[in-house]
Order: C-alpha cells, then sequence, then structure tokens
C-alpha cells in the first residue's frame, strides 16, 4: 500500500476516528485504526467494538493495500507535522507503516488487518434524512440532561421516536437523569414514521455532535431495534443502541401546575449564577420566592453566608417558596434562545416545567430541591 495526502486532510479524517478509540484497550486491535487504499480514495476506520467510524477522501493512491497502525500516536505525529506538508504513507509488508514528510521519517509497528473486528449493520430498514442543523437542536437541547449513572443504563443516552401531537406526526428527542428531563421535538421527516423507539449512547451522540459543525448538508439516519447509522459528508458512524426500555416519561411532565412566571433568561441566569456562588458546593441549591411581579433568589450556607437578588417578573399567583439546583437552572437557561422564560409552577414539592417563551418545540422538567 502507498498513498500521499496532505497534511491538513490527513489530520481531520484521523481527528474524526481516532476519538472513538479508548486510551486503554484489553484488545490491542482496538487501538489501531484500519487504513485501506483503493482506486483514488483512502478509507480509515476505528471502533471500540459498540461504535464504528468510517471516513474516506480522496487522494493520490500510488499502491492499494491495507494496513492497520496505532490510531493516537499516528493521529499524533501528523498533528506534529508543519503545515501544509504532503504526508507518503506506505505498507511494504503488514506489520510495519511508514510515514514520511520532509525530512520526518517514522516506522510503526501494525496489527494484521484481518484481526480487525468488523461491526455488522444488520438489516437497517428505516432511513430518513434530516438537516445538519435540526440534528444539531436535537442533541444540543437534550444531551446536558443525559444520566451518567451506569446502573441506570437506559437512561445513559438520548431516546428517538415518533409521537403524535394534535394529528401531526413529530421526531421526539428525549434525555432524563432522574432530576431533570429535556424533551425537544420538531415535524416528523419523511421516512422516520412508525419507527422504533431507540436510545442513542451517549458516546455515539458527541461523536455526531463533534462532526455536525464542520457539514451544512443533511444527515442521514439508519436505523433498526438494535443498531442506528449516520451519514454525512463522506462519514459513516454506526453504534449499537442501548438494550434497554426507556421510563414512560410523559408521566413525569407535570398537568396540574396553575402558576406561570416568565421573567427574562439571561438576567434570570446571571442573578442565578451570583447567588449560587454562596450556596454550598454540594447542593448548590437556590431559593425561589415568588410575590406578584416579584422574584427574589436567595441562597444560604453555614460556611460562606447568604445571598439574595431580586428580579422583576410577570407573575400574578399566590405567594410560593421553591428550591432549585442552580446547576440544572443554568443548564436549561443555556437551552434558551429567546429573551424569556416561563415557568409553570404548583408548589414547593411538584417538579417544574421551563419553556422558552418564543419557543414551544422544548420543555424542561426540573424536580425541586428543600431548601
Amino acid at each position: 500500500m502507498k498513498f500521499t495526502l496532505e497534511r491538513a486532510a490527513l489530520l481531520k479524517s484521523l481527528g474524526h476516528v481516532q476519538s472513538v478509540v479508548e486510551r486503554r484497550n484489553t484488545i490491542p486491535i482496538l487501538a489501531n485504526v484500519l487504513i485501506r487504499a483503493s482506486g483514488n480514495d483512502i478509507s480509515f476506520a476505528a471502533t471500540d467494538m459498540e461504535i464504528e467510524i468510517n471516513e474516506t477522501v480522496a487522494g493520490q493512491v500510488a499502491k492499494s493495500g491495507a494496513v492497520t497502525a496505532p490510531a493516537h500516536t499516528l493521529y499524533e505525529i501528523v498533528r506534529k507535522l508543519p503545515e501544509g506538508a504532503q504526508v507518503d504513507v506506505s505498507a511494504a509488508a503488514s506489520n510495519q507503516l511508514t510515514l514520511s514528510s520532509g525530512r520526518s521519517h517514522f516506522k510503526l509497528g501494525c496489527l494484521p488487518v484481518d484481526d480487525f473486528p468488523k461491526m455488522p449493520e444488520g438489516d437497517l430498514k428505516q432511513k430518513f434524512n434530516l438537516s445538519a442543523a435540526d440534528l444539531r437542536a436535537l442533541i444540543d437541547r437534550t444531551r446536558f440532561a443525559i444520566s451518567t449513572e451506569e446502573t441506570r443504563y437506559y437512561l445513559n443516552g438520548i431516546y428517538l421516536h415518533t409521537a403524535k401531537q394534535k394529528s401531526v406526526e413529530m421526531l421526539r428527542a428525549v434525555a432524563t437523569d432522574g432530576h431533570r428531563l429535556a424533551r425537544v421535538e420538531m415535524v416528523a421527516p419523511a421516512g422516520s414514521t412508525g419507527m422504533p423507539g431507540i436510545i442513542v449512547p451517549r458516546k455515539t451522540v458527541n461523536e455526531v455532535r463533534k462532526l455536525i459543525d464542520e457539514i451544512s448538508g443533511d444527515v442521514e439516519i439508519a436505523l433498526s431495534e438494535a443498531k442506528v447509522r449516520f451519514t454525512m459528508d463522506g462519514v459513516v458512524i454506526t453504534s449499537k443502541l442501548i438494550d434497554g426500555t426507556f421510563p414512560d416519561y410523559e408521566r413525569v411532565i407535570p398537568v396540574g401546575n396553575d402558576k406561570v412566571m416568565e421573567v427574562r433568561t439571561q438576567d434570570f441566569a446571571a442573578a442565578t449564577d451570583r447567588v449560587a456562588t454562596i450556596s454550598s458546593e454540594k447542593s448548590r441549591a437556590v431559593k425561589i420566592s415568588l410575590t406578584p411581579g416579584h422574584l427574589i433568589l436567595s441562597a444560604t450556607s453555614p460556611e460562606a453566608g447568604s445571598a439574595t437578588e431580586e428580579l422583576e417578573v410577570k407573575y400574578d399567583g399566590s405567594l410560593l417558596d421553591v428550591g432549585f439546583n442552580a446547576r440544572y437552572l443554568l443548564d436549561i437557561m443555556q437551552q434558551m434562545e429567546g429573551e424569556g422564560a416561563r415557568f409553570t409552577l404548583a408548589d414547593a414539592t411538584a417538579p417544574a416545567i421551563i419553556q422558552d417563551v418564543a419557543d414551544a418545540s422544548a420543555l424542561y422538567v426540573l424536580m425541586p430541591m428543600r431548601v
């Protein structure tokens, strides 16, 4: 195998695929990237057995062939080469890769190509397209609520499914960690109707999100009940899905909340951040005290003291005191693109619904705290 590729193109492709490679591997081949050269195409693949990334780029191929090489080492070598450099890669035998650029020469030990695992795709019958912007919105506005508790593995991803909303089929993305819930929806794209509800793992979500910023077109999503595949601009990500049942999230979205408060998003976020400085690091609790037209944010800490800040709000309900985790409040405020946030509340023990006043497509549920 022998090919030449400009450093920037090689670095970009290696950067995409090597990010799925775990730093510590009990199976040596999983630390390697599979490189294939054929015709005018060079493909790079890496996997951790749960997720596989494959990228194909155009290059000058002098001799077809395939080799596997240590992913992180190869990436670091190319990263440290000067910008604009031409990189020659060759492998005379399957156990050694030679990389040359200018006066730099490297030889890397390789493992047999036949050892590299191939993830069987299965039959991905359901296919639909989403624009990069729509997929970015679904991910960005929900992934902060993904649970990191490994024991509740079925919450370690984004639940993607379709649901009827006023007789309109909607594509929904939902994430929850038991303390907060994020639900974002948009009109279901053609081909998605009747899709099985799938839980896309956190790692896959993060890898897809990294790639979205570099594309402007559509992303093809193909799925079955066990796997999902994202195809965009020459990059293919295939992933296993979380094998579990996502809880009935509709049951935790309160329907009896009758107190509505609207506040300027930026003012509320800044005030929450300031007041939370005083709260103990463990709980990060802030108290919201509502009276008609006014909101008082407060926090107390036995070690640090106390803090209060007053804001003008739209509110004409009865007096209400309720506590929330400040970090969770700020995470939700960061998702608001409009000027105002709407809180729908009931009492100090009931979950709150938080939405962007100007955009009803996203809904957030936040459990209260004792303060």
